[in-house]
């Protein structure tokens, strides 16, 4: 036994509170750790590393609780330190900058931003932790206008493999800085504290959401890929199409201007097919926000276990991967199975892919598609109906989205971080030459 002791909100197996914080928004990554350090400060993190290391237990680190595969933020019989409960915020008006506890969550944040008259890029899903959508780039609807979530990131703090407190800047462990802008959660130390630029929101913003019949959606599909790769890029956008048992299919999104100017822009996709719901309204930015993302239960658990993939679309899709993902959502079982794309281009495109860790910088969209079962006994056929979506697409797409992992890549360092990957490696042997945060399909240290 080591002399460090853990300190924090600290919870073991047995323990009260023990089942609340065994609990995943994923079913599927659910395990038993042997303890959860609720850290309140970047001491008890690194009182947490310390004692993983001389006590040789499993260590892994979780913020939204939202891990999409198995074994990534929490590890059986394993310490799981969990920076949750470091959820401040300080926002320096004057500078337009923005100092964040990783254990926030991205609704929170974004919210709290927003009541304050600045704006932050934002994911799909607000229970997401800032922790770790950051390290891997991270995206959303205002991306196109202002950048990834990592594109704005200006300094961070963090515990490194000895437990020691850490940052790194433009001018400071400037390679560190690089690797933690698009390199992936977990890689090189358990961040306790980020620093973001935050431009300023603009008081009104366009907000759409468009519902056609599911039978329509390859028309809509065709639409969408023509249109919104290409479209002012003020205007952000998803594309969703859930399993034929759902029956939904939809496109929403902001416009960073007037419903005037959306009306006209949106045009192409409200003539298209016949849409059984056109909703285009301007709002104050603030709810707009709460449009987009209304606020949900946290940390809501899906009572539906899910699988995900993901691809970089750089060129148009033909009639051969519009087909795969239609037979994919005819046969899908899970009503919460679906084909989610999201349009690329305008800011993010702008930064060489070199200039940070986060490569993908020239696909026209984003797409990740999931499957969803209750049963333990659907478990298998569902896995093998992703991978194999994924095996079809292969001729037709690139890469992978490292905040979306599959472990079923077995080149993940090529998919998720193309040229990237060596330089991340060295940036790995420098600051954990031990591989002591090593997790699956974590960054290997450069020999």
């Amino acid at each position: 036994m080591g002399s460090t002791q853990l300190t924090g909100r600290v919870i073991y197996k047995g323990d009260l509170g023990y089942e609340e914080a065994i609990k995943n928004w994923n079913p599927y990554v659910d395990t038993f750790p042997l303890v959860f350090v609720f850290a309140q400060n970047a001491r008890d993190v690194s009182n947490g590393i310390k004692w993983a290391r001389e006590n040789d237990v499993p260590l892994r680190v979780r913020s939204g609780r939202h891990a999409l595969d198995k074994n990534l933020s929490v590890v059986k019989g394993g310490l799981v330190i969990d920076v949750s409960d470091m959820n401040k915020v300080t926002i320096d008006k004057r500078k337009g900058l923005a100092t964040v506890q990783t254990g926030i969550l991205v609704g929170p944040l974004v919210k709290e931003l927003a009541l304050n008259g600045f704006m932050a890029p934002f994911g799909d899903s607000p229970t997401v932790g800032i922790g770790g959508i950051t390290m891997g780039g991270g995206f959303g609807v205002v991306s196109r206008s202002i950048g990834l979530i990592s594109d704005n990131l200006r300094g961070l703090e963090m515990v490194d493999a000895k437990g020691r407190i850490v940052t790194a800047n433009a001018h400071h462990n400037e390679d560190l800085f690089w690797a933690s802008r698009g390199g992936g959660g977990g890689n090189f130390g358990y961040n306790t504290e980020y620093t973001f630029r935050v431009p300023r929101a603009p008081e009104t913003a366009t907000v759409f959401n468009i519902v056609w019949p599911w039978d329509q959606l390859e028309s809509v599909f065709r639409t969408w890929q023509r249109w919104a790769p290409f479209v002012d890029e003020r205007l952000g956008c998803y594309l969703e199409i859930y399993s034929k048992i759902n029956g939904l299919c939809r496109v929403n999104g902001i416009f960073l201007g007037t419903k005037t100017e959306a009306v006209r822009l949106l045009e192409p996709l409200t003539t298209t097919g016949t849409p059984t719901q056109v909703d285009i309204q301007s709002l104050f930015y603030l709810d707009a926000i709460n449009y987009l993302d209304p606020p949900q239960p946290i940390p809501e658990q899906s009572s539906q276990s899910v699988k995900f993939s993901s691809v970089w679309s750089l060129d148009l899709w033909s009639e051969e991967p519009i087909s795969i993902m239609k037979n994919y959502l005819e046969e899908a079982t899970g009503t919460e199975a679906n084909f989610f794309f999201e349009n690329w281009g305008g800011q993010i495109r702008r930064i060489p892919k070199d200039k940070t860790a986060f490569y993908w910088r020239e696909p026209l969209f984003y797409s990740e598609w999931n499957a969803s079962w209750n049963q333990p006994k659907d478990e298998a056929r569902n896995l093998a109906s992703v991978e194999k979506v994924r095996q079809q697409l292969q001729p037709f797409v690139k890469g992978s989205y490292v905040n979306v992992p599959d472990q079923n890549i077995k080149n993940f360092g090529e998919e998720y971080y193309a040229s990237n990957f060596e330089r991340l490696r060295r940036v790995k042997a420098k600051y954990d030459p031990e591989n002591f945060f090593c997790f699956p399909q974590s960054i290997p240290p450069a020999p």
